[in-house]
């Protein structure tokens, strides 16, 4: 775009309310804006968003030509989605949802160009518009598939390959060792650099939609196909040496050489297929725009900064509310104690939820008058805060990295219990014993409660506390885990099913009483 002195009428009254808005949006959303720099240099899945923004300016740069061209002009309709994104920042901020503020911020700014510039500007920038997307550190909730899939290739790649195999979830045995699929293994951080690079190469190399597409869509299925053939090798490779290669340091470096040499192939063999212009050949400018109106521009401009201020004033008062300053009471499970449930000693194992941030815990030990034991995690949350939240990806039944606990399977069933509409059903397995003993086998129910409503789901319970906190309800929640020891899987639903049965109505009365300070009763 020619420089400011020569620059057209048109965009020299667009350009200044245009970069005030970007302003705006950086300032009155900095700490959401900073937690996503901070997610970019501490974990290493992200790292390569340090990168998007220039990107995206060089990508808008290169356009300068075609764009000075176009006559910009507010479109209000484009506050519509301006207003969501606000929303959606709104919900996030109440319930801490990092991704879901981040992604919100990220598209405000994508956003001010149709609604401050206008829908053909809009056009001509539609992939530097969208490849700033990849800024929003998002893609970790796919770990636990692509962990379960690589496991899953490895193990019958093995078998194929005539090594016997014992597996328990994400570890298994062979002859020469034993093996784990840890989140490293998942493949999720070759993925998405290859899904950013795939993107960017298919629009700089070819004009065909068709070929920019079905580029992208192999740039997400190779890389996930190379990491199940990384793992397979690696395995081998440890197995055929007896363990003196592919082990340790060497299992990241031939992982991330093997990656490099199978994406370079990538592009090489997509190069073949370019598509370049012809010299002296420049893009088509899209359809040009009405001249801009400065009272159009000046209301567009007040209703986006209206609706920019209103979400974090709105998520100011939420957290403010006089409803969350209440006095708590201390969580207890005295209340449990029944004829048919009675205190046991001590805990029938040494398992425990990884759960931290909690106000308050309980964990206590039933036994039931026919001898069966269940054991209890209660864990209780208020005033949650981005490091104290009850629903995260930190908070886990137990770590992919755990020496002693490993979780065999994970899903949802229907427990017939009055109140409860589905459980989260993890069947784990313990350490070893000496002498060769069988190993402790767990079956662990998870249910949430916010504000007296049950649920296993991860968002029904973000979408209970958005809701709660909108009506200035506060945000006290609470997880709960029983468990009990089983012989072969589903042995222990039962015994689950009748304590939560019987006992369901006492935890309830007992987090009421810690949510409004009463004393809980019997």
């Amino acid at each position: 775009m020619p420089v400011f002195g020569t620059m057209p009428q048109a965009w020299r009254v667009a350009l200044p309310p245009f970069v005030l808005a970007l302003v705006a949006i950086l300032a009155l959303y900095w700490d959401t804006g900073a937690g996503m720099v901070t997610i970019w240099a501490r974990s290493e899945t992200f790292t390569h968003a340090f990168l998007v923004p220039p990107i995206v300016l060089w990508l808008v740069w290169r356009q300068r030509a075609m764009l000075a061209t176009l006559t910009p002009r507010p479109e209000p309709w484009a506050l519509v989605p301006v207003a969501m994104a606000c929303a959606l920042w709104l919900m996030g901020k109440l319930v801490e949802v990092n991704a879901a503020m981040q992604f919100a911020m990220v598209s405000l700014l994508i956003l001010c160009v149709p609604a401050l510039l206008g829908l053909v500007v809009a056009r001509a920038l539609a992939f530097p518009l969208a490849f700033a997307l990849f800024a929003v550190p998002i893609g970790e909730f796919m770990l636990p598939t692509l962990m379960q899939w690589t496991a899953d290739f490895t193990v019958a790649a093995l078998r194929l390959s005539g090594v016997p195999v014992y597996r328990e979830g994400l570890k298994f045995v062979i002859p020469t060792g034993y093996w784990s699929v840890v989140e490293a293994c998942s493949g999720v951080r070759y993925l998405i650099a290859s899904f950013m690079v795939g993107s960017l190469f298919a629009y700089l190399n070819y004009r065909s939609n068709k070929r920019r597409w079905i580029f992208v869509g192999l740039s997400i299925l190779v890389p996930i196909l190379a990491n199940w053939v990384r793992a397979y090798m690696i395995v081998m490779l440890g197995h055929l040496s007896n363990n003196e290669i592919a082990t340790g340091v060497d299992h990241l470096i031939y992982g991330w050489v093997f990656f490099g040499v199978v994406i370079m192939a990538l592009f090489m063999v997509g190069a073949r297929w370019a598509e370049f212009d012809e010299p002296g050949e420049t893009p088509a400018p899209a359809r040009a725009a009405g001249a801009i109106g400065r009272p159009t521009l000046v209301w567009a401009v007040a209703a986006m900064v209206g609706m920019l201020t209103a979400a974090p004033l709105a998520a100011s008062r939420a957290f403010d509310a006089p409803s969350v300053d209440r006095g708590a009471g201390a969580l207890s499970l005295e209340g449990l104690t029944a004829s048919d449930w009675t205190p046991a000693g001590a805990l029938s194992s040494s398992w425990s939820p990884v759960f931290s941030g909690a106000a308050a815990t309980e964990h206590r030990a039933y036994t039931s008058a026919s001898g069966a034991s269940v054991t209890v995690h209660l864990l209780h949350y208020r005033r949650q805060q981005a490091s104290q939240k009850m629903v995260s990806s930190t908070n886990v039944v137990v770590r992919a990295n755990d020496p002693d606990w490993n979780a065999v399977s994970t899903h949802d069933r229907v427990p017939m219990v009055k109140g409860v509409d589905s459980v989260r059903v993890t069947e784990l397995l313990g350490p070893d014993r000496p002498g060769g003993a069988s190993r402790d086998r767990l079956r662990v129910w998870q249910l949430y409660w916010i504000n007296g409503v049950w649920t296993s789901s991860d968002v029904q319970a973000k979408l209970l506390a958005v809701k709660d906190r909108l009506r200035g309800r506060g945000d006290d929640a609470a997880v709960m885990f029983l468990s009990a020891r089983e012989a072969n899987p589903g042995d222990a639903d039962p015994v689950l099913a009748a304590f939560l049965t019987s006992r369901l109505g006492a935890v309830e009365a007992s987090l009421v009483a810690a949510r409004d300070g009463a004393v809980p009763k019997p």
